[in-house]
């Protein structure tokens, strides 16, 4: 079980990495940007996504993070932008 700030960094983490990327980051990159190893990265990223933090999940069956919410990774009808640039997609 992850302590509760790794949690709170990975959490922070792929925010930003959404807000400057218009995507979520994959567990390896949070891994390195975390300093941890990708199995570690990975079982923090399924504490995330069990429920812990509300309209956080992954995609069934896989490592891929499918929204954190207001985002989602997903494509939907529900387009994010500011100044004119879109390149998130919402809840």
């Amino acid at each position: 079980m992850a302590e509760p700030q790794l949690l709170a960094r990975m959490y922070h983490a792929v925010m930003s990495g959404i807000v400057r990327a218009g995507r979520a980051p994959h567990y390896t990159e949070l891994a390195t940007e975390l300093g941890l190893s990708p199995d570690q990265a990975r079982e923090a990223l399924h504490q995330l996504g069990d429920g812990r933090v509300p309209g956080f999940w992954l995609n069934p069956g896989t490592d891929l993070i499918a929204s954190p919410a207001p985002f989602s990774n997903i494509p939907t009808q529900y387009l994010i932008s500011i100044e004119g640039e879109q390149k998130w997609y919402g809840q």
